[in-house]
């Protein structure tokens, strides 16, 4: 449609429009349904296969009755791809979250992910890139209800901030965190449309948006990557359940439903069963690099040299491999420095093929099939045994973890005497099964699995709040990347864990990813400015040298900081939650994790019923009782802080706690209320 066209009233035909797309969208819907298969399968098992495709598509297809189906409009000055002539009619199109075609297959509404759609994130007045106009739309509970225009190209037009972009920034945060597509800005877009051969590091304070551009990245790479992920599969690691169950709707509600979502406790459990805990000493110790050195040297150390020659009976002959010969083979292998398992099954071979030249030699023709039944002659097996015997993980690790002589020997120059004492276990068990596993051990066993069998390579991986992964847990994510590419999110200023990591660089390197491009994310679009320049007042002290983040939004009176007595403070967090609540959307209170039971039963007291984090909000049910531990990651409108000197105390080490303190403070999207029965920490006082 000609980009100068429009209607005596906009908003009656862009509703018109939308109308008209929802029917488009329901047809496409049902096209879908009514496909019969039954003349195009040739057995139950293609059947099969099909039909999950054709219901993953209808499930892709649904109108979200509360989710805009288009939020802007581009107006080309000229056809897209055609050349630009003097007085040719452009292009209309519409950006939505899914593409929309007629009965005749023309579009309705443009994927905001096909390059058509760029210009609505990146066009400036200062860079038009052919658009003559650009409309955004607002809407009411799923109805348009208001459009904002800009002219690119008229240069009588000033420059203003879109208040319908404000608008949707800020709306109140009902349930699980959704998609930004309305709301992208110029360098969040940049990273999003990144190319997939290449990992892409993210810095981002609070409020930047960079888990948003995280997950907004993997459906733009299955946009325009579908069959080759399809085939190798896409992974978001996130750094608890309640955080995954926060973000797990942004993805369908862009049409993108096969994308695994794991915590690296998911991704490695797998083998052991994760019953211990360890003290925060051990755990940096089993989380250091060095300790892939460790397993590496105690795998290869059951290798050992022939004694004897293999001797092979086939028949009336003997065939005799020489010891000197098999040691050349292992010494070889050794060399290669393969998967210990692919050496094991590679060793048998590498006999037999031995055993064949001599038959060779003898005048016999044998072919293949004599190769593969001498590998898996009893003489061969049993030398192979001997020299090479297969290695279980868990139980290697159990033996390091328990001998401390074993544990000596292969440990010798990496690890001193001490951190072998620190990690040993206290009581070891008997057996695999028997073991009080911790977390740090299952990611062990992982790399020692990796030593023997090589682990699944997805094609793209995401990482969020990647900057609390020990060195291991990195290279336990990076395994499963390692043909393909990551992105990786996070903020060094809050790093919580005792072995949170000081630099990207550093991060990146365990990762296997050393090339990576590292972005910074500065401009805060969810934080208020006042409450952001309120916690920055910690970066000197958590992470010295980080730039600070520079909110956008202006909202005066979003920071309350008040002091009460010791024994009223119960009540006074209760009331505070009750202030809140007269305002829209969620709210949550965020407390020491020791706290959490007191408060638990003050809200009790006052008949106020609460959720835990990562469970949906409702209009019902809007407050949110979170630890501080949980706390990363979780967006709320409004936040009740309790006691910061708590928050900072429940930490093993000063600069921890203030890290877990940035982290509470920088929750809240419109306000926030902090309550000090306590001294607030120097840096904020």
């Amino acid at each position: 449609m000609p980009a100068h066209e429009e209607s005596s009233n906009p908003l009656v035909r862009e509703r018109a429009h939308l109308a008209a797309s929802r029917a488009a969208l329901r047809a496409m819907r049902e096209d879908v349904q009514a496909l019969d298969i039954r003349d195009v399968t040739a057995n139950w098992v293609n059947a099969a296969v099909l039909q999950s495709q054709i219901d993953d598509r209808i499930k892709a297809l649904a109108d979200l009755t509360h989710t805009p189906l288009f939020f802007g409009r581009l107006d080309y000055l000229h056809v897209v791809g055609a050349e630009k002539a003097e007085g040719s009619e452009g292009e209309r199109f519409y950006i939505g979250r899914r593409h929309v075609h007629d009965a005749h297959g023309d579009p309705m509404v443009i994927d905001w992910r096909a390059p058509v759609s760029q210009p609505f994130y990146q066009a400036s007045r200062n860079n038009p890139l052919d658009v003559d106009h650009r409309r955004r739309f607002g809407y009411t509970g799923g109805e348009l209800t208001a459009y904002e225009d800009e002219y690119l190209t008229d240069p009588s037009e000033t420059e203003q901030t879109s208040k319908l972009l404000q608008a949707e920034i800020e709306r109140p945060r009902v349930g699980p965190m959704r998609d930004i597509v309305a709301t992208i800005q110029p360098e969040q877009d940049e990273i999003v449309r990144s190319d997939l051969g290449g990992t892409v590091c993210v810095q981002g304070g609070p409020g930047t948006g960079k888990t948003a551009v995280g997950l907004h990245r993997v459906a733009y790479l299955l946009y325009a990557h579908r069959e080759r992920l399809a085939r190798t599969g896409t992974l978001v690691v996130g750094p608890n359940r309640s955080f995954l169950h926060y973000i797990e709707q942004v993805l369908p509600a862009l049409g993108e439903l096969e994308v695994q979502q794991a915590t690296v406790e998911d991704l490695v459990a797998a083998r052991v069963e994760v019953r211990g805990t360890d003290e925060s000493a051990a755990a940096v110790i089993k989380g250091d690099a060095r300790m892939a050195e460790v397993l590496r040297r105690a795998i290869r150390s059951h290798v050992t040299p022939p004694v004897e020659p293999v001797v092979v009976v086939r028949g009336s002959r003997r065939w005799r491999v020489p010891a000197y010969e098999v040691e050349e083979m292992t010494a070889e292998l050794l060399a290669r420095d393969m998967r210990y398992g692919a050496a094991h099954e590679a060793l048998p071979q590498r006999i037999a093929h031995a055993v064949l030249v001599r038959m060779e030699e003898a005048g016999e023709a044998p072919d293949d099939r004599v190769q593969n039944a001498v590998a898996r002659n009893p003489a061969v097996k049993a030398a192979v045994k001997a020299v090479w015997p297969a290695v279980d993980p868990a139980k290697l690790v159990l033996r390091l973890l328990t001998d401390a002589e074993f544990l000596a020997e292969h440990a010798e120059g990496i690890l001193s005497d001490d951190e072998q004492k620190q990690i040993l276990m206290a009581k070891p068990a008997r057996s695999v099964k028997a073991a009080r596993w911790t977390a740090a051990d299952a990611v062990l066993i992982d790399e020692a699995a990796d030593l023997v069998a090589r682990t699944h390579s997805l094609g793209h991986v995401v990482i969020d709040e990647a900057q609390d992964l020990s060195p291991m847990q990195y290279r336990a994510v990076g395994r499963r990347c390692s043909t393909g590419s990551a992105t990786v999110l996070g903020d060094l200023a809050q790093g919580t864990t005792p072995w949170s990591t000081g630099s990207w660089e550093q991060a990146l390197f365990h990762l296997g990813k050393a090339d990576a491009l590292v972005e910074e994310l500065t401009a805060g679009f969810r934080v208020p400015r006042e409450v952001i320049a309120y916690a920055s007042r910690l970066l000197p002290a958590i992470s010295p040298g980080l730039t600070p983040v520079e909110s956008v939004r202006e909202a005066p009176g979003s920071l309350a900081v008040r002091e009460v007595a010791a024994e009223g403070l119960d009540a006074a967090v209760v009331a505070a939650c009750e202030e809140s609540l007269h305002h829209e959307g969620s709210i949550g209170l965020i407390a020491a994790d020791a706290r959490i039971p007191a408060l638990a039963a003050a809200l009790g007291a006052a008949g106020h019923a609460y959720l835990s984090p990562g469970e949906e909000t409702t209009a019902a049910s809007r407050l949110t009782l979170v630890p501080a531990s949980l706390a990363k990651g979780l967006e709320y409108d409004y936040v009740v802080l309790d006691e910061p000197a708590a928050v900072v105390d429940g930490e093993p080490d000063e600069r921890t706690g203030l890290r877990r303190l940035y982290v509470a403070l920088t929750r809240a999207v419109s306000g926030l209320i902090v309550l000090h029965a306590a001294d607030l920490p120097e840096q904020l006082a």
